[in-house]
C-alpha cells in the first residue's frame, strides 16, 4: 500500500503550466503534448498521484521534447488527482479508483495514436504511481524503452517479465522502493542478457525527488536535472 512518503511534497498544480499545449483527446484521453508532431520517436510521460498539471512534470516534458521527441503526458487520473488531507478519500481509498492497471489499459490507445501519426519508436517514463504503469507497458511489449523513477507498487515478478530496455532511477531513502529492492531488480535484469538495463540509486535524496522538488533548492534541482539527463540519455540510446 502507498506510504505517507509516496505522497509527500505535493506540487501546486497549474493547468496552464508548460510550453506545450493541452489537447482534449489524444488516443481518447486528455493530454499535455510538447515537441514536434512529425518526430518519429515519442515519449509518454506518466505522472505520480498528483497528475498531469504538475509544473515540474510539464517542465520535464518540455525538456525531453527539446531533445527531438514528441512527448505526451496523458491525464490518466481524469482530472481527479490525489488531494492530501482529504479525510473522506485517503490514499488507500483514492487508489482503488485510480489503479495503475487502469492507467496501463488507457495507455494502449495513446501508443496506438502515436503510431498512427507516424511514430516508429515509443518510450515511456513514469514517476511513483506512473512507474507501475510503465512496468506493465514494458511487460506487454508495448514500448521500445522504459524509465522508472522511484517506482511504487513494482515487484520482482514485474521485473522478471520486462521485455524492453529499462532504466530505474531510485532514491537512497525510499519506503516504496528501497535500494535493496532496486538491487534485486538489477540482478534479475542483468541475468537476462537480452534486456538492456541501467539502475542507479541517488544518494541523499528521497522518494519523489525527480519530479516533486523545490525549484528554489539548488541541490534538489541539481539532483533532478541529473535524473532527467539519465532518462534522456537512455531514450537517446534506445529510441533513436
Amino acid at each position: 500500500m502507498a506510504s505517507p512518503q509516496c505522497c509527500a511534497d505535493p506540487p501546486t498544480l497549474s493547468p496552464a503550466a508548460g510550453e506545450g499545449k493541452v489537447v482534449e483527446s489524444f488516443g481518447g484521453i486528455r493530454a499535455y503534448v510538447a515537441g514536434a508532431q512529425e518526430s518519429k520517436a515519442a515519449v509518454v510521460l506518466i505522472s505520480d498521484v498528483y497528475g498531469f498539471e504538475a509544473p515540474n512534470l510539464r517542465n520535464i516534458a518540455d525538456k525531453v521534447a527539446s531533445s527531438g521527441y514528441f512527448v505526451v503526458v496523458p491525464d490518466f487520473l481524469h482530472g481527479d488527482p490525489y488531494v492530501p488531507g482529504d479525510a473522506d478519500r485517503p490514499i488507500k481509498v483514492w487508489i482503488k479508483e485510480h489503479t495503475p492497471e487502469k492507467g496501463f489499459e488507457e495507455a494502449k490507445p495513446v501508443i496506438a495514436a502515436l503510431k498512427e501519426q507516424g511514430v516508429t519508436s515509443v518510450g515511456a517514463a513514469g514517476y511513483c504511481w506512473g512507474a507501475k504503469v510503465v512496468a506493465e507497458l514494458a511487460k506487454a511489449n508495448e514500448i521500445q524503452a522504459a524509465v522508472m523513477s522511484h517506482p511504487s507498487f513494482v515487484t520482482v515478478d514485474d521485473i522478471k517479465e520486462v521485455k524492453c530496455p529499462i532504466a530505474i532511477l531510485g532514491a537512497e531513502t525510499d519506503v516504496m522502493s528501497p535500494p535493496e529492492l532496486l538491487k534485486q531488480f538489477e540482478q534479475i535484469l542483468s541475468s537476462n542478457s537480452g534486456i538492456g538495463c541501467f539502475v542507479k540509486i541517488f544518494p541523499g535524496v528521497s522518494h519523489g525527488w525527480t519530479v516533486r522538488y523545490d525549484s528554489n533548492d539548488a541541490a534538489a534541482v541539481k539532483n533532478a536535472e541529473e535524473a532527467l539527463a539519465d532518462m534522456t540519455d537512455w531514450f537517446n540510446k534506445n529510441l533513436k
